[in-house]
Order: C-alpha cells, then sequence, then structure tokens
C-alpha cells in the first residue's frame, strides 16, 4: 500500500512540511515521486518514519536518528527493543516522580517536611533516567545492557552522603584540570596523576570494581564524544583532553 505525503501526515501525526523536510535531509525518502513532483510512501518508509518518531520521543537529535537509520549494521528489532526499555524506564521515573509530587503536597498540606531521602530518591531517578534518554543507546550498543542495568543500580543505591562525595569529587576535579591548563602543566605531571587519582575515586564511589581498561576506555570518551569535552570545557577549553591523556599516561 501506498500513501501520499497527505495521507501518511494523517497517518502518523507528522506534518507534510516535517515529511518535506525529512526528505530534503536524507532522513525519510520517498518510495517514489510522481513526474508531477508527488510524494508516494510504501511500507518501509512507514515502518522508517515509526522508528524516527520512537527515536524523536527520547530526545534524540536528526542527525544522530539518520545516522543510526542508515547504519548498516541497523536491526530494526533491537532498536524497537531499545525504545522499549527506554520508555518503560522514562514510565517508571515519571511515575516516581508523580509520587514525590504527591507526597510533597500531601506533606505541605499537612504543615510537614518531607524527608531529605524521599527528596533525593527522586533526584536520583531523574539522573538515571536523563542519562538513559541521552546516552542510553549509545552505551547499552558499546558495553551491553547487563553493565549499563548495573550502572544504573549503583546510581539509584547511592547514599545521600555517597553522592555528596561523588559531586565533591567531580567539583574537585573540574576545578583542578581548569587550574592546571591555565598554568600550562603537562598531564604527566604529579598534577596530572592526582587528577587522574581523583577521577579514579569519582568512578568507584558508584562502581566497586574498578577495571583500568574501562577507566581508560572511559576518559577516551570525553574528547571523542562532544557532549562529554562540552561538560569538561565549558569554562576553559583544554580540560577534556587533559584529563583523557592523564589518565592514559598515569592509569595502567
Amino acid at each position: 500500500m501506498e500513501y501520499t505525503i497527505q495521507e501518511l501526515s494523517r497517518l502518523s501525526g507528522v506534518t507534510p512540511r516535517t515529511l518535506r523536510w525529512y526528505d530534503q535531509i536524507g532522513l525519510l525518502k520517498p518510495s517514489r515521486t510522481s513526474n508531477s513532483g508527488y510524494r508516494y510512501y510504501g511500507p518501509a518508509q512507514v515502518d522508517q518514519l515509526q522508528v524516527i518518531l520512537f527515536y524523536r520521543a527520547l530526545g534524540v537529535e536528526l542527525a544522530q536518528i539518520k545516522a543510526c537509520l542508515y547504519d548498516p549494521s541497523f536491526d530494526r528489532l533491537s532498536a524497537l527493543r531499545s525504545h522499549l526499555h527506554a520508555l518503560t524506564a522514562k514510565r517508571a521515573e515519571l511515575d516516581q516522580m508523580i509520587r514525590s509530587v504527591k507526597a510533597t503536597i500531601e506533606a505541605e498540606e499537612r504543615n510537614e517536611i518531607m524527608s531529605d531521602e524521599k527528596k533525593f530518591e527522586a533526584f536520583k531517578r531523574r539522573v538515571v533516567a536523563q542519562n538513559e534518554q541521552s546516552y542510553g543507546q549509545e552505551a547499552r550498543k558499546m558495553y551491553g545492557d547487563a553493565q549499563v542495568d548495573a550502572a544504573q543500580a549503583a546510581v539509584m543505591n547511592l547514599t545521600l552522603a555517597q553522592y555528596q562525595q561523588w559531586n565533591a569529587l567531580g567539583l574537585e576535579i573540574a576545578r583542578r584540570l581548569e587550574a592546571a591548563v591555565q598554568n600550562g602543566l603537562s598531564p604527566e605531571s604529579g598534577e596530572g596523576r592526582q587528577i587522574a587519582s581523583l577521577h579514579r575515586q569519582w568512578l568507584t564511589v558508584t562502581q566497586n570494581a574498578y577495571d583500568p581498561a574501562r577507566h581508560r576506555g572511559i576518559a577516551e570518551l570525553y574528547v571523542a564524544d562532544e557532549r562529554f569535552a562540552a561538560y569538561y570545557d565549558k569554562n576553559l577549553p583544554g580540560c577534556a583532553r587533559f584529563l583523557r591523556d592523564a589518565i592514559a599516561h598515569w592509569v595502567r
């Protein structure tokens, strides 16, 4: 069965203008275009649009969606399973947030003070959900579901004291990185060694088992992935590279 652009728009809820834009950028090409310029979409394009909409619902950018769809190794069934996992996690996070808001309202109505533990529990769930949305697909492809699920469970098991330690270490690492780069220090210096050691401590707050190879692999992402690089370089360019180089030199 074929659909015109108007028919596909009504079926999917995607405007014709958006479908034309998807065609223009090569994200969703019609199965054929008539001599008069009308676009027609077949079953394969409907399936492809479904996957695109799943990705968009998870906040994935169009360029990333296109890279995934046109990767020779792309597996539609695996993608759907990944979407289901992410959506289930998102629903669980929303359910928890709803319970947290309700509990806060009830506490306010009774003039009670909500415990820090309950507030912190909702916060952890939000962090896990945001990380899953931003990095989950890539992390699961690279490390597998078991490792990602274990890492998320480790965050959920953090006590308030552990989270405060984790956050303090992250701030200390950022501060010392900026100072090292500003002062022109080498990643192979004593300060570079200290920063690499702090980063190991930061990792092991949430992960009891330490793997030097995995530590170095994570550090490589700080340079290879612009999202991580932007985090460390937000105040001063060069911090992400310094951290990667320090870990590569000192972690054995």
